[in-house]
């Protein structure tokens, strides 16, 4: 004999979306958070060589990096805010899985915060893509400019060179823009499985 306090069983349906909220987002969480990290490990070792250094009382600056390192960290902070977002659709997961009906989130509401995920992701690889645009024309200008075939000894020059870290800075930009995509990717995938049913 059933229990009167047992509650009815979740709509199959309901229970295929919360499933696809709760892989999703936590795929979208760990890859995101992990290549958030390494970006900002990067970022963190690049910035202090951006700034300007001093070599026989003149200021070397590295050409170009204000900017593109400007937009690459927006960039990077706006992925962090994903991240968050990633987590919330775990959370809205377990909402859906509420055996009170009342207390599960609306399908409007949930679309929205889907969107607003969208909208996010969107924003941050457009100042991703921006500070990467900025760093391979800074990269191109050091090419263009660097005497093929001789070393120079100079340090007045020496960030006329490609040096590896402006190469690590490349790798941090695409980390972070790879990370963005993988959030545009998985609010659309959650999308198409609400609109599904």
């Amino acid at each position: 004999m059933p229990d009167k306090f047992d509650s009815p069983p979740l709509p199959a349906v309901l229970q295929r979306i919360a499933g696809a909220f709760r892989l999703a987002g936590w795929i979208g969480f760990w890859f995101q958070l992990v290549l958030a990290i390494v970006s900002t490990i990067i970022f963190l070792f690049a910035i202090p060589s951006a700034q300007p250094r001093t070599t026989a009382g003149s200021a070397v600056s590295n050409p170009g990096t204000g900017g593109s390192i400007f937009f690459a960290v927006c960039g990077l902070l706006v992925l962090y805010f994903s991240v968050y977002q990633a987590f919330k659709y775990t959370r809205i997961a377990l909402r859906l899985q509420d055996p009170n009906p009342n207390l599960r989130p609306k399908k409007a509401d949930t679309i929205q915060v889907l969107r607003f995920g969208l909208i996010v992701s969107l924003v941050g690889m457009l100042l991703t893509v921006l500070g990467a645009e900025a760093i391979t024309g800074t990269l191109l200008g050091k090419s263009l400019a660097q005497a093929q075939g001789v070393a120079i000894y100079d340090p007045q020059f020496i960030n006329r060179v490609i040096q590896p870290l402006d190469i690590f800075v490349v790798l941090a930009n695409t980390h972070t823009v790879t990370a963005h995509f993988v959030g545009l990717v998985t609010s659309i995938y959650l999308i198409n499985r609400i609109d599904r049913t």
